[in-house]
């Protein structure tokens, strides 16, 4: 399997090398020539697979340059009840008229970020050694990326670790897992502005070739491949869960601000999944919700942007949506390198034309959830279920019952634990106790290092050089 880029200018590249590059030289994102076909009887195959093994039937089709048993050795450290505290990995528990809720939230730093990071730290480092190399991972968070991806790289051989975060825009628990970190390969980076901006300097540095390859930049952003391949696994397991036949099909509600966990579920629909629609579900910063029921793509500056109670996906520039548009336009590298150069200056572009591709044959759906929405649907789901749920999930919740047509099963991808958000859980239900791992048992009293600096690309690669030795001229 090789991997070309959205742009059409990247010779097509191994699996391990484009796991750690981040954005293309060209400045497209990498994804695989082809999306390997998944018929019946592989489906009927795969259905009774744990989760691990699962994970090795879809992950050894993508990642062909590493040998089989390499790769089963890392799926299995990887996906493991003490990382997860459940064999199952991605439990699936039923919510009401076909609802369901898809248990992410599981790993270290309770938020489903962890399912792909775990994997990533440890194949990095497999592949690190292998070609005896390093590299300088730079990243952007709202909230989950960061924590999950620190706590998945702290410590590792030959890596680096600069997280950007939007100053003063985490709830205290996120920020509490990043910055009590002590690390010596971990560098927390407060960033005077939004997500956005942080997603911005991230982007500006991968760009500057010079830069790049003086630092050897990657990123564990969703921009990453290897994210998205992890994160396919999971909407197969959670299929096989609520169904008993593969001539069923199922939806899923995913929250969504970057489109990259979405974006596996689709990409797992392209390998044959029977999924019927994946609705993406947005908060107050609706650009995506606005795209796919209107076909316009507005991404808003900065200071447009809602800082809301579901931060995570307090974003306006959907970094992963590129690989979408990508198909949607039939592969035209450059109209796609036109349409996402006129979103880095701030400009949109209007694909409505293409409106009915994107509901038919690739069954995508929208819809968007407010602060009243998400306590709302927060105090009913603990009074009518006992189910308590983090803002983000509720989004999708909401989004998913208020879209859900006759007979259709939806499956709500779970965010984070509640405790990670336990200022909106406590405003939507009165004073409470939320349950929380003993290991996050005072997190927030310890203490925290970060770095605040103004929005600016160079104060960032300052950081870098000041704890990274530049490889040779």
């Amino acid at each position: 399997m090789k991997y070309i880029s959205t742009r059409g200018q990247t010779k097509p590249m191994d699996f391990s090398d484009v796991l750690l590059m981040g954005l293309a030289p060209d400045g497209g994102l990498m994804l695989p020539e082809h999306y390997p076909h998944i018929d019946r009887t592989v489906l009927d195959e795969w259905r009774t697979l744990s989760y691990p093994k699962l994970a090795m039937a879809i992950m050894q089709r993508f990642a062909t340059d590493i040998p089989a048993a390499d790769l089963q050795d890392i799926i299995e450290r990887t996906y493991t009840t003490e990382v997860f505290g459940n064999a199952e990995i991605t439990p699936v528990r039923k919510l009401e008229n076909d609802i369901h809720i898809l248990g992410l939230s599981n790993g270290p730093t309770l938020a489903f970020k962890d399912v792909a990071m775990q994997f990533l730290g440890n194949a990095f480092e497999y592949v690190l050694k292998k070609k005896e190399a390093r590299i300088t991972i730079i990243g952007a968070t709202s909230g989950d990326t960061g924590s999950a991806a620190e706590y998945a790289l702290r410590g590792k051989d030959n890596i680096e670790v600069f997280m950007l975060s939007p100053h003063g825009k985490m709830s205290e628990f996120q920020r509490a897992q990043m910055y009590s970190l002590t690390d010596d390969n971990i560098h927390n980076i407060a960033i005077d502005g939004m997500f956005d901006d942080c997603q911005d300097i991230v982007k500006a540095l991968q760009q500057d070739a010079e830069f790049k390859a003086a630092y050897n930049l990657g990123t564990v952003n969703s921009i990453n491949w290897g994210r998205i391949l992890a994160q396919i696994v999971y909407y197969f397991k959670a299929y096989f869960a609520v169904t008993s036949s593969n001539d069923e099909q199922v939806s899923f509600s995913i929250p969504s601000g970057n489109f990259g966990n979405i974006c596996a579920g689709h990409i797992a629909r392209e390998m044959g999944l029977p999924i019927g629609r994946l609705i993406v579900a947005t908060n107050e910063n609706d650009v995506l919700n606005d795209f796919f029921n209107k076909g316009a793509y507005q991404p808003r500056p900065t200071d447009q942007t809602h800082i809301t109670s579901s931060p995570s996906m307090d974003i306006s520039k959907a970094s992963n949506f590129e690989r979408f548009v990508y198909l949607l336009l039939d592969k035209d590298s450059a109209r796609v390198h036109e349409l996402f150069e006129g979103v880095k200056s701030g400009q949109g572009f209007d694909l409505s034309d293409l409106m009915e591709a994107v509901n038919s044959r690739y069954g995508f759906a929208a819809g968007k959830s407010t602060h009243t929405d998400r306590l709302q649907t927060i105090k009913a789901l603990y009074e009518q279920h006992g189910e308590l749920v983090d803002p983000h999930t509720a989004d999708g919740i909401k989004v998913a019952k208020e879209l859900q047509q006759d007979g259709e099963i939806i499956i709500c991808a779970e965010t984070a634990l509640p405790v990670k958000f336990a200022e909106t859980i406590i405003e939507a239900i009165g004073p409470m106790d939320i349950a929380r791992p003993a290991h996050t048992e005072g997190l927030e009293d310890l203490p925290q290092h970060v770095v605040i600096l103004d929005n600016k690309a160079e104060l960032v690669a300052e950081q870098i050089r000041q704890y990274v030795k530049a490889n040779p001229a």
